[in-house]
């Protein structure tokens, strides 16, 4: 299975995981607590953990194409969730 990760410098991990897990409820199946998070899109699975200083972020797909598309949905609703802090987000498969 094709997997994607992430290490995303942040103090605000918590927060976006909560965030972003409420956003994505309403439409998606999402399991959270404060640390951690797994996220079912159609295509994928995406797994976050936060922890003190930064945001654990991998991406699983059943097919190679659907990861680079996977990747810039999350990508950018990190990135709105952020709001003003800026989040430097290099993907590692």
């Amino acid at each position: 299975m094709p997997l994607s990760r992430a290490e995303i410098a942040t103090p605000s991990g918590e927060r976006l995981i909560n965030r972003l897990c409420k956003h994505w409820a309403h439409k998606l199946e999402v399991e959270h607590s404060e640390q951690d998070a797994k996220i079912v899109f159609p295509s994928g699975t995406c797994l976050m953990q936060a922890e003190p200083e930064r945001l654990l972020v991998s991406i699983e797909t059943l097919e190679e194409e659907h990861l680079d598309q996977l990747e810039g949905v999350v990508e950018s609703h990190l990135v709105r969730m952020a709001k003003d802090e800026l989040l430097e987000i290099v993907w590692e498969n």
